[in-house]
């Protein structure tokens, strides 16, 4: 007589069991290490920024004030649009790349078509994914603090007058200004030098809200009255695109590529009022808030949250405000 052996395997059931316990256990952990990853990701964003405060500091010892943006030849009226960015490159190991630059020519010039298209890996977020810029550019993420007024230009510089009853300046960079440490009078830990801003879509036939900057039809007298026009604005609607390249190229000056303004609240949408008055916002795509890096050379987390009076209070050399914990 012969004797069965009974053979051990799973049941279907006890199969679908161990499936579907495995499917719960990697949704739990998928967001922990997506996050991880993230906080990975928002580390080096800070590191980034340090290097560009230290960058900014070494720069100030050697030439005696932080270094100018755009420079507008009033006189002939030509342009020199090489960013702030740019003029930091030799105090951040990048010599090589700095003298590849004319910077008596526009970005844009023939003659600086090769550091037009370099990429500066300090000058990238990692949680900014975004790379099909055009071809012969490099972007960037981190921009320089204009302030909180809207005015794109001021001055001899406003050529048309049309920014004369507006708000001075304020912020820790301003075209054909030298700002020292010294005219920061609200004090180097209160006031922003760098934020971020996320790259663009780089198509206005297309509407990406968090990156293009738009343009209602308005002329706002106050950044009060543009926040309330920018956040009216119906952005599926694609004549009130003003600009999709933000971000890009590193190299030029402009309010799209390398500068921020803190006339409205962090995480915000950006808009443009030609002619002349402008407000491109700090944002970013880490979890609720800004890394910014304060003319001190320190970074710090702003929320997006952030009371807008605090905010608009960082944006500002000289404004003589203070700043309670409470409202940040």
């Amino acid at each position: 007589m012969s004797i069965r052996h009974r053979r051990s395997a799973f049941t279907l059931i006890e199969l679908l069991v161990v499936i579907a316990i495995i499917a719960v256990l990697i949704a739990l952990l998928l967001p922990a290490v997506q996050a991880a990853r993230e906080a990975a990701r928002r580390s080096q964003c800070v590191n980034n920024l340090k290097q560009l405060g230290l960058a900014l500091h070494n720069y100030h010892d050697v030439n005696g004030a932080f270094p100018i943006g755009q420079l507008l030849n009033v006189t002939t009226g030509g342009t020199c649009d090489i960013s702030a960015q740019a003029r930091l490159l030799p105090f951040m190991e990048q010599t090589n790349l700095a003298n590849a630059i004319n910077f008596g020519l526009v970005s844009s010039a023939t003659a600086n078509a090769t550091a037009l298209g370099n990429t500066v890996a300090t000058f990238l977020c990692p949680s900014d994914g975004t790379s099909s810029l055009p071809v012969g550019w490099a972007g960037t993420n981190y921009r320089v603090n204009y302030g909180t007024s809207i005015v794109n230009a001021y001055g001899a510089e406003d050529k048309s007058g049309v920014d004369t009853s507006m708000p001075l300046p304020n912020g820790t960079f301003f075209l054909d200004n030298l700002i020292t440490i010294a005219t920061i009078i609200d004090g180097t830990s209160n006031t922003a030098a760098f934020s971020e801003h996320v790259k663009g879509d780089f198509s206005n036939a297309i509407s990406t809200d968090f990156s293009d900057t738009f343009r209602p039809g308005t002329y706002p007298p106050t950044a009060d009255q543009a926040y309330l026009d920018c956040k009216s604005v119906n952005t599926t609607d694609l004549t009130k695109q003003g600009n999709s390249n933000a971000g890009g190229p590193w190299l030029n000056d402009g309010h799209t590529p390398s500068r921020s303004y803190h006339a409205f609240p962090p995480n915000t949408r950006s808009c443009m009022f030609p002619p002349q008055r402008i407000s491109t916002t700090a944002n970013s795509l880490h979890a609720g808030g800004v890394n910014v890096c304060l003319a001190d050379g320190s970074v710090k987390f702003f929320k997006s949250t952030i009371n807008l009076i605090a905010w608009r209070a960082t944006g500002t050399r000289n404004g003589g405000e203070i700043i309670s914990s409470d409202s940040l």
